[in-house]
């Protein structure tokens, strides 16, 4: 019996994974097994990557991955394969990147064609079951796949290669010789940029939707200190202000959604991850520090609070994310259902009248609504001070009544059906939140650098290994798996770093050296003068990635050259000098 014939995703601990564990799909994990499976078998790959919390996965879950006839077409024609990105952002890297390069976009869900050796050969990201919109249909795609394996392979073959060699030309390349040195004017020039790019009716970056790019923010915040430019600041704050205000953020309980949908930053996509949070948290702590705004403060505070509610595990480890879908009042799982509202569901959730008219007109849930049937994202939509001369009272009245309401709409939410919770604990992910409590606790109150020191003492008893001197990816239930990858290695580094910084205890500070000394054991290639985001004695993948850009998560190289220039004098061997 092959591992083939049957689904093998109940032996998995990710919860996407077991997302799928009972689908008709035969569906493998990304193992020996699977791949030595299409080399016997001589067929294509099909690889699908997602992740748990993701809306586009669940919707082509539900049409394909559950229909009897795409399983079937699947089964006997590929060795169907799942992929949780947040685990395996190697394999994500590599083939986002010829996603990208092949159709000008990405995302998830991801998928991709490959030969049995792990060269794509056809890739997209959602695929409707049936031909939409212009869409192909999956069906249609695995027909004629299928049909192209046996009757054009050579065709396919030659699309492989190029394809290959395309994206370790992307991944691999460096330089021959090195670039000229930036000079000081290097940090306004790309401050100008992102002005340039900025939309400044509706705050942020580009016009269509909108993501966070926290990145972009340090920036201008650094340029316009050390500049005096007030058009870099103002971007900065305008985005800030936009993010805060609009339905990115869950006023009702805290913490912030991946994205919206929109430019005006009304409507998310509703899923929660643990590294927007740890990243938002970080920017307005920036933006606090440069202005003395305590409306930025505050957010940082009611952030951190959400994660320390939601996302905490109890021995202080975080956990990854919270899903977009949730079952509504019929029972039905929808995208966001968990924190829509109507007039009527406010003011059956606060008892005083007067409490729920002013939480309605604060952020704007109204009967016509600005989501789906006649439900309402709440964004800030009405400022206190015009609320309290509408109603002539005061700021201070208005503000009160506001939070008495908002109290019974979170109490009343939380008895409706909560979202799933993505219960990983990932390296990586844990050191850019243990960073954010740690910048909190020096900037906001030091109880929260405690909750950074036990995130990061569960990571280091969990998931390093004291005796290899080496880091695991993932803990699960007290599983761990995955060797850890640059990402890991350098966000944990820079979090051991920072707890150093908020409490001078001088063990976070030798956790942090340890972590450089495997970045340049690992991580650093002398030949090539880089670091690569896989560890050198990792698994052999069609290119060995590097990771140079912001993509999610800030770029893992990035941070470790800023951490092991951090770290270069505080031991007498200088183990990062020479990497960074």
């Amino acid at each position: 019996m092959s591992v083939t014939d049957r689904n093998r995703l109940d032996e998995e601990q990710s919860p996407y994974l077991r997302q799928h564990a009972d689908n008709p799909v035969n569906w493998q994990p990304w193992d020996d097994d699977a791949l030595d499976a299409a080399r016997e078998r001589d067929v294509p790959i099909f690889l699908s990557i997602g992740y748990s919390a993701c809306h586009w996965c669940h919707v082509m879950e539900d049409e394909s991955f559950e229909d009897e006839r795409v399983a079937e077409r699947l089964n006997d024609e590929f060795v169907p394969i799942k992929v949780d990105r947040e685990e395996r952002p190697d394999l994500d890297r590599l083939y986002q990147t010829i996603c990208g390069m092949v159709s000008g976009q990405g995302g998830w869900p991801l998928s991709v064609w490959l030969t049995p050796d792990g060269r794509p050969f056809y890739v997209g990201t959602y695929f409707p079951r049936d031909e939409k919109r212009g869409q192909p249909g999956f069906l249609d795609l695995l027909d004629s796949i299928a049909e192209s394996w046996e009757n054009d392979r050579e065709d396919i073959e030659g699309r492989a290669d190029q394809w290959a060699g395309a994206m370790a030309g992307e991944l691999e390349a460096t330089p021959e010789q090195p670039g000229e040195v930036p000079d000081s004017d290097l940090l306004e020039t790309a401050a100008q940029q992102a002005v340039e790019n900025a939309d400044r009716e509706y705050g942020g970056f580009g016009h269509g939707q909108k993501f966070p790019q926290t990145g972009r923010l340090h920036l201008l915040m650094r340029a316009a200190e050390r500049t005096g430019r007030e058009s870099f600041d103002e971007v900065a704050h305008e985005a800030l202000d936009a993010m805060s205000e609009g339905g990115l953020r869950d006023h009702a309980g805290g913490g912030f959604h991946r994205y919206t949908t929109d430019r005006e930053w009304t409507v998310p996509h509703f899923e929660k991850m643990l590294y927007d949070n740890a990243e938002l948290t970080r920017a307005y702590l920036a933006g606090y520090r440069r202005t003395g705004a305590e409306r930025y403060a505050e957010v940082a505070r009611e952030t951190l609070g959400f994660v320390e509610r939601e996302l905490r595990h109890p021995d202080g480890g975080f956990f990854s994310t919270l899903d977009a879908q949730s079952e509504d009042e019929s029972g039905e799982r929808e995208e966001g259902a968990f924190y829509v509202w109507t007039p009527n569901g406010v003011h059956d959730a606060v008892d005083d009248e007067f409490a729920a008219d002013l939480f309605c007109e604060r952020y704007g849930v109204t009967e016509a609504g600005n989501f789906e049937d006649g439900k309402t994202v709440l964004t800030v939509s009405t400022e206190i001070e015009d609320l309290a001369d509408e109603h002539d009272t005061t700021t201070e009245e208005v503000s009160a009544e506001l939070e008495r309401a908002r109290e019974a709409v979170f109490a009343a939410r939380a008895e409706r059906e909560r979202p799933e919770r993505d219960e990983k604990v990932l390296a990586g992910w844990n050191g850019l939140m243990i960073s954010a409590f740690a910048e909190a606790g020096l900037a906001l109150d030091a109880r929260f650098a405690d909750t950074a020191v036990a995130g990061i003492e569960f990571v280091h008893e969990h998931l390093w290994n004291d005796e290899k001197r080496r880091l695991q990816r993932r803990y699960k239930d007290g599983d761990v798996k995955i060797e850890g990858y640059l990402e890991d290695y350098a966000f944990l580094a820079r979090g051991a770093l920072n707890c150093y910084e908020a409490t001078g205890e001088v063990d976070h500070l030798a956790f942090a050296l340890d972590l450089a000394r495997a970045i340049e054991t690992e991580f650093w290639d002398s030949d090539e003068e880089t670091l690569y985001f896989t560890p050198q004695t990792g698994e052999s993948l069609v290119a060995r990635p590097q990771e140079l850009d912001d993509q999610s998560t800030p770029s893992s190289t990035g941070v470790a050259v800023d951490v092991l220039l951090a770290l270069d004098h505080f031991a007498a061997d200088r183990p990062s000098r020479r990497a960074a």
